[in-house]
């Protein structure tokens, strides 16, 4: 009996200790169980084409209806609206023409404030609204003609403010002027909607040497720094400013990189290691991780791992992109991995579960809504990806 007595006080004494020592992590860890899962779908300017573009003000609110509608009963809390993708707005913006993507030309009204209209709607099924900025890209090709002239972009055309590149037109991360810009139109946006949060993706720095001047420029005044970490940290100081506003405001700051870690720092220029080990620049990590398992190059059980340990800060979660749109293809660059995706129909439902079990993990994002509700792009091995996705969808 004494022996009993002795193991119940030892246990208990470890108990105490443990507590003692880890308090933050068990809070954290709890604080996370508590929260509900991220169940999130991008909504891009591709598909505001197809359901907003050229149809009637009621025509428009009727798909907008159907799609919230379809999120709801499909158990989605999230959308990550697109309302800005080439230097324009699908909302009534003094800082950015109304969008082509939903008018049949840039600077010219819908009718209607199509992001109003999505959160209102949203918001009565319970779903979360994101706005989804692309803050640099002025267009994906080099012809300027289409940019109109209540575009800021236009007068900046042939400045040190926009360059043209070989694969699209780009606002000069580097300019506190393009900065000032883009903050300006953040504040604009947390000040006049109920959106839930601000996104961006991982259109950071263009295939060019857009910011040269710049760069020559700041190393007269400051030590010596490579034209790289120079990138890194344009973005950054703009990152970490939209978080302070975000964070004034009460709603969330995210950012989807590219899901190779070492491209966004050879090519984007996104110090995703910084933003994982900090709570200044956001507060989630939505890497875009549209690798299947037998990926040669970039095998999903190794990426989403290495996403995970990227993670260091309790405040910063990881809700890793899936890419539903490659269900029922051939994915070439997976090397003698690329017909996983045709010969399997659980790909998506496995790599939520897979990515349920690392400490980060907050939730999921899919690229994108049509590859799920659009019937017409589906293929008999999408449908089934569907049902098996719909089969773990909490509530």
């Amino acid at each position: 009996m004494k022996k009993h007595i002795f193991f119940i006080i030892v246990f208990f004494f470890i108990l105490v200790v443990s507590f003692l020592i880890f308090p933050k992590n068990n809070a954290n860890r709890n604080k996370k169980e508590e929260r509900e899962e991220k169940r999130a779908i991008f909504f891009s300017y591709i598909e505001l084409q197809n359901y907003i573009k050229g149809k009637s003000i009621d025509e428009s609110k009727k798909n907008i209806d159907k799609i919230i509608e379809n999120l709801s009963d499909f158990n989605f809390n999230m959308l990550i609206l697109q309302v800005r993708s080439f230097s324009d707005a699908i909302y009534e913006s003094k800082y950015f023409p109304w969008s082509s993507v939903v008018s049949n030309e840039e600077g010219v009204s819908p009718g209607f404030d199509i992001l109003k209209y999505f959160i209102k709607k949203a918001h009565e099924k319970g779903v979360e609204v994101h706005a989804w900025i692309n803050p640099y890209r002025i267009r994906n090709t080099a012809e300027p003609s289409t940019i109109s002239k209540n575009n800021k972009a236009y007068y900046w055309l042939n400045t040190n403010h926009v360059k043209i590149c070989e694969k699209g037109i780009y606002y000069n991360p580097a300019s506190l002027e393009v900065q000032k810009l883009i903050l300006d139109g953040v504040e604009e946006l947390v000040s006049n909607y109920a959106i839930d949060g601000i996104h961006f993706d991982d259109y950071f720095y263009p295939d060019c040497n857009i910011d040269l001047d710049n760069y020559q420029e700041y190393l007269k005044d400051h030590d010596h720094i490579s034209l790289e970490n120079y990138h890194l940290l344009m973005v950054n100081n703009l990152i970490k400013e939209v978080h302070q506003i975000t964070k004034r405001n009460h709603i969330l700051f995210g950012i989807s990189p590219e899901g190779n870690i070492d491209n966004n720092y050879s090519s984007n220029f996104a110090d995703v290691y910084t933003w994982g080990g900090s709570d200044l620049y956001v507060d989630y990590l939505m890497p875009q991780i549209y690798y299947g398992f037998y990926n040669e190059s970039q095998p999903f059980y190794e990426v989403i791992r290495k996403w995970n340990d990227l993670v260091k800060n309790s405040n910063v979660v990881l809700i890793p992109a899936l890419a539903f749109y490659k269900t029922g293809i051939v994915d070439p660059y997976a090397k003698s991995g690329s017909n996983e995706w045709i010969e399997n129909n659980n790909m998506i439902m496995r790599q939520i579960l897979v990515s349920r079990n690392h400490d980060n993990y907050d939730g999921f994002a899919i690229f994108r809504y049509d590859s799920i509700f659009n019937l017409t792009n589906q293929t008999e091995n999408t449908m089934k990806e569907v049902k098996n996705l719909k089969k773990i969808m909490k509530h």
